[in-house]
């Protein structure tokens, strides 16, 4: 392939994230627009047609790029550079896609004013900028980690401005990015992955630009401190102290948001020098464990907060939209047994059997990696983790992505749920899957029965006998 296809999706990318920081000026998750918009009410506003339209190309016109160069990116310096181009423009812009990085100041006006946020929601304050909040958050508790807690408290108190906290969130999103973008190699290079494709499909998606920078999402820092912890674990194998270190970055990790626990028990199987044993596990595995958990709960205990921060995580059941593969299965069989008369609440059955089909397969995807590559079933697991978890942001998708994009061979299915995920919310934050129940609750639920009839066919396939020669 020559240079110009390269140079011209460099540009079109460029364009495409340009376009979506204007919309971020006209109509993106301002703090005094609308907070329970349609995109009927979004369309017959002021710049409406412009700024769906700016949205709509502008999303494109990345995504087109990013994928089209999936597989043939020039160099690991190239894809750096052309995604930090990307990021420019969204870098200076409103926030675009979500209204969470208000809520983060809110937390942190609370925390800094002595109010534990994991007890009482952020009107109790009240918050000074209370108005900026959609209203199902404004009365439930944080379900962030005590670090980032501490953190957003600190931002609060050295500002006192919901404009300046909001930048340094994006400062500390955009640090986070950059710890991606330093330590993804090692991993890559660690599992055999060119670098280059790594980079690309990490920090050049469209759910980077517009969630993590834009939008100033706290999973941003999450992932630079997970990718931090397993590169440190990777690059040491053995090693008792290094392995100590990589322990605490992913205990960091997860005292921002508790997700990152979830790839501890591989990067424990990561950290064995020579073929796993119990003892071998123990000796090398250990340290990793060990300060994981001893870098949460420190964090906990510096927060002042005690372990209170575990109940916010069920406040994700208070969002239902059919992104999460359970939830719509529950809506389809709602709808079902309305053709027949009946009211059925499937949703606590479905969510509940989600969460437990997640529990086995985490179990199973560990077992698994006891023989094979311990960090590509670490990407696999937090893919399951999002997939069957009540509730599913397209944001939530970069954690996956991050790993696999460093330890998978094949890269087609973990991006294209990126690239559709990518169209899922408007730029004032309006998630369009509110307004698509149907047909999006059974098409996905059709989605879940393929996968599983695929699934169920390979295991029998490879328990069948190899034929005799």
């Amino acid at each position: 392939m020559s240079d110009v296809p390269h140079h011209l999706s460099r540009w079109i990318g460029l364009a495409g994230s340009t376009l979506l920081a204007v919309a971020a000026y006209l109509g993106g998750a301002l703090p005094d627009s609308p907070l329970r918009p349609t995109p009927v009410s979004i369309w017959q506003g002021r710049h409406g047609p412009l700024v769906i339209g700016l949205w709509l190309v502008g999303t494109a016109l990345m995504a087109w790029a990013w994928w089209s160069l999936r597989d043939r990116v020039p160099s690991a310096r190239w894809a750096l550079v052309t995604a930090g181009l990307w990021l420019v423009p969204l870098l200076v812009a409103p926030p675009l896609g979500s209204r969470d990085v208000y809520a983060y100041a809110c937390q942190g006006a609370s925390y800094a004013a002595g109010i534990s946020p994991y007890e009482q929601g952020v009107s109790a304050l009240p918050c000074p900028w209370l108005d900026t909040i959609s209203y199902i958050w404004r009365d439930t508790p944080a379900p962030y980690g005590p670090l980032f807690v501490m953190i957003s408290g600190a931002i609060v108190k050295a500002t006192g401005s919901l404009t300046a906290a909001a930048a340094l969130f994006r400062l500390l999103a955009l640090a986070g990015v950059a710890l991606t973008a330093w330590c993804l190699p090692v991993l890559a290079r660690r599992c055999g992955v060119p670098v280059p494709r790594a980079l690309w499909l990490a920090l050049a998606s469209p759910l980077v630009g517009v969630h993590l920078i834009s939008g100033a999402h706290n999973d941003a820092l999450m992932v630079g401190l997970m990718v931090a912890g397993l590169a440190v674990v990777a690059s040491r194998p053995g090693r008792r102290w290094a392995l100590l270190a990589g322990g605490v970055l992913l205990g960091l990790a997860a005292a921002v948001k508790i997700t990152a626990l979830v790839v501890v028990p591989f990067a424990a199987l990561a950290a064995m020098a020579g073929p796993y044993r119990i003892r071998t596990l123990i000796r090398d595995g250990g340290p990793v464990v060990g300060g994981a958990l001893a870098a949460t709960v420190a964090a906990t205990l510096a927060s002042g907060l005690g372990f209170g921060w575990i109940s916010g995580l069920e406040q994700g059941s208070l969002v239902i939209a059919w992104t999460s593969p359970s939830t719509a299965v529950g809506q389809t069989v709602g709808y079902v047994a309305a053709l027949f008369g009946a009211h059925v609440d499937a949703l606590p059955v479905t969510r509940a059997i989600g969460v437990l089909v997640l529990a086995v397969l985490l179990v199973w995807l560990w077992w698994r990696a006891r023989t094979r590559d311990p960090l590509w079933h670490a990407g696999l697991a937090l893919a399951a983790t999002v997939a069957l978890s009540p509730l599913f942001h397209p944001w939530y998708w970069i954690w996956p992505l991050t790993v696999l994009a460093a330890t998978a061979r094949r890269t087609g299915w973990f991006s294209l749920v990126a690239l559709v995920s990518s169209f899922l919310v408007l730029a004032d934050g309006t998630g369009l899957a509110r307004f698509t129940k149907m047909p999006g609750a059974p098409l996905m639920t059709l989605l879940v029965i393929v996968v599983a009839v695929r699934l169920v066919r390979s295991a029998r396939a490879a328990r069948r006998p190899a034929p005799a020669d």
